[in-house]
């Protein structure tokens, strides 16, 4: 993934703190744990040729990847789906490999849907592809909405109009690019309290160049957070040091399911960073999660002493009113501040009417 890509030398002066958390997240959040959370992890393609020799056998077949690499993940955010519409036929040869796992395919809507189109002309495609993800069956794990970074707030009607016309009993997660969304508070918060309406998710991406849509903002109580490694950078082990942290205090505050999937510019490395992510899994939220297993020692790069730089450098912000809550010990560091509002002083707006739902998609 190259969103969000900048020149190395330029790594140790972002500041990668999170930000605090959100007081919207307690119309979400329940304030207790709950009995059996549900963890996945996992990358973004199964078919890295990168990885024979370090988790793929020596020798292993391009048709065999997927079956090797359910032995490492227990999900996969699909990306192949991005390209093309698959029918039920493929989709349930790709569920086959998967019989008798605990494991999720989380399947991105087809690009004819979310850049080519209006959203609201895209009811056909939206129902075939949806045919062939359904073949997946208890395996489905979230489809995910990816909009380009071309389409801003202006087509707010359109966007929430088709996100109400999809079934009710998926799960669906929207991940937005244009910085409009994020730069005024109205309309970001506009955007979280209809997305926290139509029940659907607001994916969180962290990548070094666009520090804005890393949110914090929960519309639903799970996760689907996207992560964007820097080819095993110091700065990718003590963000990933403070991801487990804010998972960690989520989970006691009642998130039901994590979706965390492991990116990087160069995607030969993410088993070495997914499987650092899998003790901290351990370590800090006390969940045992399918780790990554290396064909041998030296196929694997070990991570930096802990005591790794960070950046210390901290963004300019203009001011506004902080929507946040101070989190506790346990949370991840305070953040830097927010970027400026142009609108709103509060973080709660009036949500929009409610939108009527289209044809667009049946189940």
């Amino acid at each position: 993934m190259d969103f969000g890509r900048v020149p190395e030398a330029m790594l140790s002066d972002i500041d990668f703190k999170l930000p605090a958390e959100p007081v919207f997240n307690k119309q979400v959040l329940k304030g207790r744990p709950v009995a059996h959370p549900l963890t996945y992890l996992g990358c973004a393609k199964w078919g890295r040729k990168e990885w024979i020799g370090k988790i793929y056998p020596q020798g292993t077949k391009e048709a065999n990847f997927l079956d090797e690499y359910v032995k490492h993940f227990n999900s996969i955010e699909l990306n192949a789906t991005h390209y093309q519409i698959y029918g039920p036929a493929t989709i349930a040869k790709w569920d086959a490999k998967a019989a008798g796992m605990d494991f999720k395919f989380c399947p991105k809507v087809p690009q004819s849907i979310s850049h080519f189109s209006t959203l609201i002309n895209a009811g056909d495609k939206t129902t075939a592809f949806l045919e062939g993800v359904l073949a997946f069956g208890e395996h489905l794990g979230p489809i995910f909405l990816q909009l380009s970074d071309k389409f801003g707030p202006a087509k707010r009607d359109n966007l929430y109009q088709y996100l109400a016309s999809l079934p009710k009993d998926l799960q669906f997660f929207v991940e937005l690019r244009h910085p409009q969304w994020f730069e005024d508070e109205a309309v970001r918060m506009e955007l979280f309290n209809k997305l926290r309406e139509l029940n659907v998710g607001a994916i969180i991406t962290d990548t070094a160049g666009r520090r804005d849509i890393a949110h914090m903002h929960l519309t639903v109580p799970k996760i689907f957070i996207r992560f964007v490694g820097n080819s095993l950078h110091p700065t990718d082990y003590t963000r990933i040091d403070d991801w487990a942290n804010r998972i960690k205090y989520w989970l006691d505050k009642g998130l039901e399911e994590v979706y965390f999937f492991m990116h990087m510019h160069d995607e030969a490395t993410s088993p070495e960073l997914a499987l650092y992510m899998t003790e901290k899994f351990e370590a800090v939220c006390g969940i045992t999660v399918k780790k990554p297993v290396f064909v041998t020692r030296d196929a694997a790069v070990k991570a930096p002493a802990k005591t790794a730089k960070t950046a210390a450098k901290t963004q300019s912000s203009k001011a506004v009113k902080s929507e946040t809550a101070k989190a506790p010990a346990k949370a991840a560091k305070a953040p830097a501040k927010p970027q400026s509002s142009k609108a709103a002083k509060s973080e709660t707006v009036k949500a929009p009417a409610k939108v009527k739902s289209s044809k667009a998609a049946k189940k």
